[in-house]
């Protein structure tokens, strides 16, 4: 039976879009730019095409056209122009709009057209933070307000990591580390979300250092090992959920215990859950970093030490 879900409501179209919900009233009633259904008990409903639609028209608005202007675009002059749009160098609007669109279809098709398509004036870093990180910002969003089920999210996000995979794999041909520094990139356990820890460890061997990608759920006790193979240890971990706020100073405590207690070791920390941590009450060589970006800078200081 085909799930897709095809009905959608205008409190929907306001999270895809981001067009409030009365402006679109308002665009439907002056413009006649979509044409909702009715159900039985007079609620407007919107097909897939009607979610297309406004997608494309946003892209257009957000690029500075007027929509009384789009209205009296003819279907051929406002295909050609979203075509224009799309094929300039500033196609982010439209990726993450397709990506929706992707989604919402589970459409691996759509999803490796356009990123084939934004991939040609881009390398992979580029379409990672321009693209990748504010779409995946706003599937946050629509998760949180029940525009996507948890299955919209894990089509996604498997399609997204198997990109960071694809592109990983093709930096580990080289062997050849600038440091003795090796970086061990872990989740706790009961924590799944690792899309920002996959992107970390492509980051770092692009930078010419040596990786161990444990994934999800790690038990600290099955860390400890690692230390009688290495010397120079940088955990990095992502606490999205897990540990919860209860529970965060016991889990690092117990990281000290078993692993803060060898020399060179280090933990960084990012995630949502970091926020109850402060940085100044942390024991040394615990680090937090608020976001991917920072965690990069600071890993391209070390190779700017190592020089």
């Amino acid at each position: 039976m085909n799930r897709v879900k095809k009905e959608f409501s205008i409190r929907d179209l306001e999270n895809l879009s981001g067009i409030k919900a009365h402006t679109i009233r308002i665009w439907e009633k002056r413009y006649n730019l979509l044409s909702p259904e009715r159900t039985s008990t007079n609620i407007r409903t919107y097909s897939i095409t009607s979610l297309q639609k406004l997608l494309n028209i946003t892209l257009l608005y957000n690029n500075g056209y007027k929509i009384s202007k789009i209205a009296e675009l003819s279907q051929k002059e406002f295909k050609d122009l979203i075509a224009t749009i799309t094929t300039s160098e500033s196609t982010q609007d439209h990726a993450v709009a397709s990506f929706k669109l992707a989604m919402m279809n589970f459409d691996q098709a759509l999803f490796f057209k356009t990123l084939e398509q934004v991939s040609e004036n881009r390398t992979f870093k580029e379409i990672f933070q321009d693209v990748f990180l504010p779409f995946l910002n706003e599937i946050g969003l629509l998760w949180q307000t029940d525009t996507i089920s948890p299955s919209h999210e894990h089509f996604i996000t498997h399609l997204i990591k198997h990109v960071i995979f694809v592109h990983t794999e093709k930096l580990n041909s080289n062997t050849d580390y600038d440091t003795d520094k090796t970086f061990v990139l872990f989740l706790p356990e009961n924590e799944i979300h690792e899309l920002g820890l996959l992107y970390l460890n492509y980051e770092i061997n692009l930078s010419g250092y040596k990786t161990i990608y444990l994934g999800q759920s790690m038990p600290l006790e099955n860390l400890v090992d690692l230390n009688k193979y290495f010397d120079n240890l940088y955990y990095i971990s992502y606490f999205t959920v897990a540990p919860s706020k209860d529970k965060i100073d016991a889990y690092l405590t117990n990281f000290q215990n078993l692993i803060g207690q060898y020399n060179k070791r280090e933990l960084w920390l990012l995630g949502q859950q970091t926020t109850h941590l402060e940085q100044a009450n942390l024991p040394q060589g615990i680090r937090i970093f608020s976001t991917i970006d920072i965690a990069i800078k600071e890993l391209n200081k070390l190779e700017t030490v190592n020089l």
